[in-house]
């Protein structure tokens, strides 16, 4: 175990031998087509984890069909100009989907989307920051993710691997930037803490014509000046999520429970959780969101390596299959590749 800010995590190493311990379950629904709607690459200071690593946790039986990259600060330029240097994860992002493009690592389409990132804080000057990531996307980047993660209480921040100061979304310099991304035919996804979602909801209603896609359900906070309190926490979490859902330009990521400031406390075990135990403490979100938003608005994601934290992949996306079980096929279809493929505007034979 390792503590970064107050917070406890396990490193790499012990991570590994952690999941060791964990029971090994057979992959439920092994034909059904998958798109991974979030994950992250990285060889930096959280430690290493690249495209080995990801094709190990897929191996377990699901049937993943493609992926799409997500921006974490991985792989940056170490030259030029300071706003052109988030690039370089594009860059790097493209190469991993040229090397799964070679079919040496299977049939999988890794990276067929690419989630870049750019300084919005630039205002209507991150255009030029834009036009380069997508040509250096070749076709890949389909949006671009600006996190603003901030919460008034430092015992929530230390869960954080970056917080930004307050009410961002609704910066008139921010929105500048934003303004820049549908012109260009980008998406915009965000990461935020579910005391932020109204500032979100207020965000989707002035600008109706860019897609925004939620990341990790508005990261439902259980730590902090949350703990304890989840009944009240969710009570107000849904009722901010169903006045996002009144935006149609709104979509959500089903996933993200798994990091640590979800408060569940998976990663404190002895080993890591069942796809049971998972589903029975996700099952009022996930359901929640699926609710108000319509399968054709939700898709899975499994924000690895983050989650990975309170259990394997494997068991992570038997978890998502126990709580969809009584979903309709064309549901099903949505929640786990066709959301994904039309949001991301992926050509993919599903």
């Amino acid at each position: 175990m390792v503590e970064y800010r107050g917070s406890i995590y396990r490193d790499d190493a012990s991570l590994a031998e952690w999941l060791s311990h964990g029971e090994s379950e057979p992959a439920l629904e092994p034909d059904l087509p998958i798109v991974d709607s979030h994950h992250h690459l990285w060889d930096s200071r959280w430690g290493k984890y690249m495209l080995p690593d990801y094709l190990a946790d897929l191996s377990g039986g699901h049937n993943f069909v493609a992926t799409v990259y997500a921006e974490a600060g991985a792989m940056y330029r170490a030259y030029g100009e300071e706003r052109f240097r988030p690039i370089g994860e594009i860059e790097f992002a493209r190469g991993v989907a040229a090397m799964a493009g070679s079919g040496r690592y299977g049939s999988m389409r890794i990276a067929a989307g690419i989630i870049g990132a750019a300084d919005l804080m630039l205002g209507a000057a991150v255009r030029d920051v834009l036009e380069a990531g997508i040509e250096a996307g070749g076709g890949r980047l389909k949006g671009i993710r600006y996190s603003v993660p901030w919460d008034e209480e430092d015992a929530v921040c230390t869960y954080l691997a970056h917080y930004v100061p307050p009410r961002l979304l609704l910066d008139s310099t921010f929105r500048q930037g934003f303004a820049e991304l549908a012109p260009l035919g980008l998406s915009y996804d965000v990461w935020l803490l579910h005391p932020q979602l109204p500032d979100l909801v207020d965000l989707a209603r002035s600008f109706p014509g860019t897609s925004i896609v939620l990341d990790h359900l508005g990261s439902v906070l259980g730590v902090g000046r949350f703990a304890g309190k989840r009944e009240a926490v969710f009570a107000s979490w849904r009722t901010d999520m169903a006045a996002l859902a009144r935006c149609p330009n709104v979509s959500v990521k089903l996933g993200g429970l798994g990091m640590t400031q979800s408060g569940f406390g998976f990663h404190l075990t002895d080993r890591p959780a069942t796809s049971v135990q998972l589903a029975d403490a996700w099952r009022p979100y996930i359901e929640t969101c699926i609710e108000l938003f319509g399968a054709d608005r939700c898709m899975f994601e499994s924000n690895a390596p983050p989650d990975r934290q309170s259990s394997g992949i494997t068991e992570l996306w038997n978890a998502f299959k126990r709580i969809t079980a009584a979903a309709s096929s064309s549901e099903k279809r949505a929640l786990y590749a066709g959301t994904a493929a039309r949001i991301y505007r992926l050509v993919l034979a599903i």
